[in-house]
């Protein structure tokens, strides 16, 4: 708030000053010859713009005339701006005849005086006043800019925050009905389970406070929850990984593979009397992060287009990066579906 104070005295000012260099070098340009009355009565302009101005902004101010509540008390305005011209230009008109500032030889009355002052130095105060104003139209604009990203900035954390709110539960659903089943046949591989299942929702729980994890992170969660499946599945479900290990640190969606993985197993491998296979694909390839899930099965056009987590990890691309990253599920023929999530290389900084 002080700095701001300080820029308008030195805008205010500066305004004036420039003002009055302006009107002497017009003088010396197109006048020849300067009369002793001009730099006084100059100055009693300068003086009394400088002071009517201000009273101006005050009443402005305090009368609520700034945008965008302008335009619902112009009457208000306009009363306010003549009354402020009116004085301005009688005190000209006081002070030049109290000082003498005028041609003895060419006087005319206080009066006719006053209405020469007013039609030629109204212009100041209504010239001051659209640059006060179009001051204030700039800085609402940029106010309403910046509120507007502040907006969609939280508009995108809540939608994050909704979108993880239904995976998660969802996933514990899933790893529960694959321990429960195996608790009276392995009582041992159980308590396993449990301790993996913990790590998970640890790992879960940690990952709500973030927008992105290092892809290695993800992926470890990933084999934890397989190893769960595979409790189910058995033989049935097969397990491949082909990773490049300089993508491990790459930040990616928490919960994103896991998803995707989900959205396998229930879609695909489920759906197979004899089970199939998922593969984890990661690499580089031009210039972007390319994640690849492939699993047995065909791809159910009602399940791509409405499925929560096929939606979920479109949404959540788009909000966290936009048009840089794309996401497709297509069917590959040979009984292969694959998803793929292409999004941008992150610089990743070295930890001390």
């Amino acid at each position: 708030m002080r700095n701001k104070r300080l820029l308008y005295w030195w805008c205010h000012l500066g305004g004036w000053f420039l003002y009055g260099l302006t009107m002497v070098f017009f003088a010396f340009v197109f006048d020849s010859k300067i009369n002793s009355i001009f730099y006084p009565k100059l100055l009693v302009i300068i003086l009394s713009g400088l002071f009517y101005t201000h009273m101006l902004r005050i009443l402005i101010k305090s009368l609520g005339l700034l945008p965008p509540t302008l335009y619902k008390k112009w009457w208000l305005f306009t009363v306010v701006l003549f009354g402020i011209v009116v004085l301005f230009n009688l005190t000209n008109s006081a002070l030049a005849e109290w000082m003498h500032l005028y041609n003895p030889r060419t006087k005319v009355s206080v009066e006719k005086r006053f209405l020469v002052n007013l039609v030629s130095d109204s212009p100041l105060i209504l010239v001051w006043t659209s640059i006060y104003y179009l001051w204030h139209y700039i800085e609402l604009g940029t106010k309403n800019e910046i509120q507007k990203v502040k907006l969609e900035s939280l508009v995108k954390e809540l939608e994050l925050n909704t979108i993880k709110s239904h995976i998660n539960p969802h996933f514990i659903f899933n790893a529960l009905n694959s321990i429960r089943a195996l608790v009276d046949e392995n009582p041992e591989r159980a308590r396993t389970a449990i301790t993996e299942l913990s790590n998970i929702l640890r790992s879960s729980m940690q990952s709500e406070k973030m927008t992105t994890v290092p892809f290695e992170r993800e992926l470890n969660i990933v084999k934890d929850y397989l190893a769960l499946e595979y409790i189910r599945f058995e033989d049935r479900l097969m397990v491949e990984y082909d990773i490049d290990e300089d993508t491990l640190d790459q930040p990616i969606p928490p919960m994103m593979l896991q998803t995707l993985v989900e959205n396998a197993i229930k879609h695909g491998i489920s759906k197979q009397k004899d089970g199939g296979k998922i593969k984890i694909i990661s690499d580089f390839r031009n210039d972007h992060h390319e994640l690849i899930v492939q699993n047995t099965g065909t791809l159910n056009r009602a399940d791509s287009s409405e499925g929560f987590g096929i939606s979920s990890t479109r949404n959540r691309l788009k909000l966290l990066f936009g048009a840089k990253a794309q996401f497709s599920i297509v069917d590959k023929g040979n009984q292969m579906v694959e998803a793929t999530i292409i999004m941008p290389v992150q610089e990743v900084r070295a930890s001390a």
